[in-house]
């Protein structure tokens, strides 16, 4: 018999997180709930959950500072945020802490649901372009050490974070191809709706800092279609 999903589940709606909360274990979830923000990191400690679902406004230790302790604790463990916020510089710091994901508020639990199966997924598949490859690849000066999720150039190594990864792992498996921007949300994060699309708006500025150094590297954005990987 296959062990359920731990999801580790912290709101601090007492009335909306007993709600979420059955119906998750409705659908054969085992979740452990947390409403204060200072006892999340030893209820993580204790159940090492498979997923972690996060308000933002918490009290006493609010859900970007936890995801960045999580992030210490387990560099690998996705990371959802619950957030009625929707401004650029919010979802930025979110995905500095280590975030994966944000679902929006008001959710319905059919979105959460596939959400965090699909974070799962993410976590469980290993893209067929670089399955077979060697654990590293080589980006112009830069070393892409996939399985380890870091981007080494001269000897210093940058931490990437889950979703990082996962989108410079597809950018790099369709180099110098044409990339439909539905293709990468689709895959990324289940769907093309706006909110995603400004987060991978996000992502694609955070790789493009990230290999500033090499000139020859680039993303290009295609405008109406998506982007075109050049690795020199």
């Amino acid at each position: 018999m296959m062990s359920k999903v731990k999801i580790l589940y912290v709101e601090d709606e007492l009335f909306l997180g007993k709600i979420v909360k059955e119906s998750l274990e409705s659908r054969g979830f085992e979740v452990c709930m947390e409403s204060d923000g200072a006892a999340v990191l030893p209820a993580f400690e204790r159940i090492r959950p498979d997923v972690c679902v996060l308000d933002i406004m918490l009290p006493n230790v609010d859900g970007f500072e936890i995801a960045g302790k999580i992030r210490e604790l387990d560099p690998d463990v996705p990371i959802l945020f619950l957030t009625a916020r929707t401004r650029t510089d919010d979802l930025v710091k979110g995905f500095a802490m280590g975030g994966n994901d944000y679902i929006r508020k008001p959710f319905s639990m059919e979105e959460l649901i596939v959400r965090v199966q699909h974070s799962l997924g993410l976590r469980n598949k290993q893209p067929d372009g670089l399955a077979a490859a060697a654990d590293e690849v080589t980006l112009g000066r830069y070393l892409f050490q996939w399985r380890r999720q870091e981007l080494i150039l001269d000897n210093s190594a940058r931490r990437l974070s889950f979703r990082e990864n996962e989108l410079l792992k597809f950018l790099y498996e369709n180099r110098d191809k044409v990339i439909d921007r539905k293709d990468i949300l689709n895959l990324l994060w289940g769907n093309d709706s706006f909110f995603n699309s400004r987060n991978l708006d996000v992502y694609i500025t955070k790789l493009r800092g990230y290999l500033r150094e090499d000139e020859s590297i680039g993303i290009i954005t295609l405008k109406g279609i998506g982007y075109r990987f050049v690795t020199g």
